[in-house]
């Protein structure tokens, strides 16, 4: 917000500018301080470092601070007509006289019309001009030595007039004077702050630019020159600021810019230390030529650059679009999972993620790129179980020409190849044949990559976070999966819990997929209180990602605006709901769980496999539970 400082000469002004200022209901924008002459420049000057963007004052006080240069718009409290007049009318009642003899001790920025006024009124008027503050005793000695009924001025005046004991009178400003003043003084404030954003723009664009930038006046006169031109030219600004362009750069030809008004683009020029190509363009005011401004880059590092887009062109996609704020759940499960992720993120080591299907694993996996120190590196992501065996190695490690039938030309960097420096998530780790998990530990222990059909190794920084919807320990015991790979990819774990077992996380993510879908397909539904507890209740086998898009389809294809229990029921009938199997009640005491694993038993018609996948775990806890429930199990033919 811009601040207007009103510096007063006297108290009576001072204590007048505080009641207009309230009146316009600008106090928050206004500062008032007590000051006078040589003592109000010393002001104004500290102001200046404390971002005032106006000044209010009035006559003589007014004038030395616009004559002392201040960096401030000083806008004047005049003394107008009405004011003198009201003035010589005060001195005639004071006096008692018909044709008083007043002498005025002004600044010449006081005494506008006063002399048409002091006739019309009858008043015997002698002016006593000041062009500094030293005159000020000089005048009043004079006045002393005449016959003048009464000595007017500003504050100062009247202090060494009341010590010689001449009668005086202080020299005032009405309301309309002193309220016109702070109202032109926000009109100022305002262009003040405009002005100032527009030369902070200006400064931030030259001083980050990447070109190195020099502005000249019509005189060729240096006036700007960045930090980039400080680099590429080996000099200071302070150095040549204010110096003539020919004297110090002579090798920018400018002349055809001032001259001619023409642009020169694309010059190229051979100095000692560095090869530059520079442009010249002339700053035209109307139809005249201003000024001119050179930019010019390096150009080997141009060429740089190029290289690097033209490298990184592929690798730009591979990045997460993630963070930890993305995953959304008010649950004490999810919220500790959330705690134990930032945790680890910031420890570089290998993290296995463990989590059933739609639970959101690669979420976690771009999260905890996104809040490690590999942030601003790739992250690349490839499904294991997407690709056939004989294309996963080829797309993890990259080949050579010529490796198989059917290679690329100029063969192709493998997936650890591209995300050097960052992130590599490996989902659906379980997939991976023995051939590949045999790579991939070489790989881990190495950290260098062969391609296929090569002969050398190419090193490699790269972090690696694998996911997993199976049971690997089950998966080693089992010989389907590398012991020694396990432990490489388990150093750090994370577990993300089912939907089933996040408390109250159904209800907010249904009231949040359905308030989105509504925004983005132009509808409005409500869900009853019933169809959350309903929703709560389902075992929703396919996770977060069910709930979603169960809910984009209810929006998309439901008729009614309030959602009860019958909709949901519908609609998921349509579907792959089955009341038989998927609506399990979720509770949490023994007692209720009990229920629960008998109700999974008897609808899996007690097969172990899919009552522990109805349940959400994993064979062993539920034959261990079913020793702890004492509950037999019954086959159903």
């Amino acid at each position: 917000m811009a601040r207007i400082a009103f510096i007063a000469p006297d108290k009576r002004l001072l204590k007048h500018g505080e009641e207009i200022v309230r009146k316009l209901g600008i106090s928050d924008r206004v500062d008032f301080y007590l000051a006078v002459l040589q003592s109000a420049i010393d002001l104004a000057k500290r102001l200046e470092r404390e971002d005032v963007d106006v000044i209010v004052s009035r006559g003589g006080t007014a004038k030395v601070m616009i004559e002392s240069r201040v960096n401030i718009p000083v806008v004047e409290i005049v003394i107008g007509g009405q004011d003198l007049a009201q003035m010589f009318h005060n001195i005639k009642k004071i006096t008692g006289l018909a044709k008083p003899k007043v002498a005025i001790l002004a600044f010449s920025n006081m005494v506008h019309d006063i002399d048409v006024l002091s006739s019309i009124l009858e008043i015997d008027l002698t002016i006593y001009p000041l062009e500094r503050i030293e005159d000020i005793p000089q005048k009043v000695d004079e006045v002393s030595l005449t016959d003048a009924d009464m000595v007017v001025g500003g504050i100062q005046t009247i202090t060494l007039a009341k010590k010689k004991g001449l009668p005086s009178y202080l020299i005032h400003s009405g309301d309309y004077a002193v309220e016109a003043a702070f109202i032109e003084a926000q009109k100022v404030a305002l262009g003040r702050k405009i002005e100032k954003e527009r030369a902070q723009e200006f400064k931030a664009l030259v001083d980050y630019s990447l070109d190195g930038i020099i502005s000249i006046n019509s005189e060729r006169t240096i006036m700007v020159f960045n930090q980039t031109a400080e680099r590429l030219l080996q000099c200071s600004a302070r150095d040549v600021i204010g110096k003539e362009m020919p004297d110090v750069f002579p090798f920018f030809n400018v002349d055809p810019c001032l001259e001619e008004g023409r642009e020169l683009i694309g010059q190229v020029l051979s100095l000692p230390d560095i090869s530059i190509t520079a442009n010249i363009a002339p700053i035209m005011v109307g139809r005249d030529t201003v000024g001119a401004i050179i930019s010019f880059q390096d150009i080997g590092r141009i060429q740089e650059v190029e290289s690097k887009i033209r490298n990184e062109v592929l690798a730009r996609r591979l990045t997460a679009k993630y963070q930890f704020e993305d995953i959304i759940g008010i649950s004490a499960e999810i919220l500790e999972t959330k705690r134990i992720a930032r945790q680890i993120a910031g420890l570089d080591a290998t993290i296995l993620i463990s989590g059933e299907s739609g639970t959101g694993k690669e979420l976690f996996a771009q999260s905890i790129h996104t809040g490690s120190r590999r942030y601003s590196g790739p992250f690349v992501a490839i499904n294991c179980a997407a690709l056939p065996s004989n294309l996963l190695e080829s797309e993890l490690f990259g080949y050579v020409e010529g490796a198989f039938t059917g290679a690329m030309r100029k063969g192709k960097p493998g997936m650890f190849e591209l995300a050097h420096r960052g992130t590599i998530f490996l989902d659906e780790i379980s997939e991976m044949d023995r051939h590949g998990q045999a790579r991939l530990l070489r790989i881990i222990q190495e950290k260098q990559v062969m391609r296929l059909g090569d002969d050398k190794y190419i090193p490699i920084d790269v972090r690696i976070i694998s996911a997993t919807n199976k049971n690997l320990g089950e998966l080693v015991r089992q010989g389907e999966f590398r012991q020694d790979l396990y432990y490489r990819l388990k150093v750090l774990t994370i577990n993300i819990p089912p939907l089933r077992k996040r408390t109250g996380d159904i209800e907010h993510l249904a009231r949040l997929f359905l308030r989105d879908n509504c925004a983005r397909h132009r509808k409005q539904l409500d869900l009853a209180p019933s169809a959350c507890t309903f929703l709560s209740g389902y075992a929703w086998p396919g996770n977060v990602r069910e709930l979603m898009h169960f809910l984009e389809r209810l929006v998309l294809s439901s008729t009614e605006r309030n959602i009860t229990i019958n909709t949901l029921k519908k609609h998921l009938e349509d579907r792959e709901y089955d009341s038989e199997t998927d609506y399990l009640p979720i509770e949490t005491t023994a007692h209720s769980e009990e229920r629960r694993i008998k109700h999974a038993l008897d609808k899996s018609n007690s097969n172990i496999k899919k009552a522990a996948e109805l349940l959400g775990m994993n064979r062993s806890t539920l034959y261990r539970k079913l020793s702890t429930f004492n509950i037999e199990i019954k086959k159903k033919y």
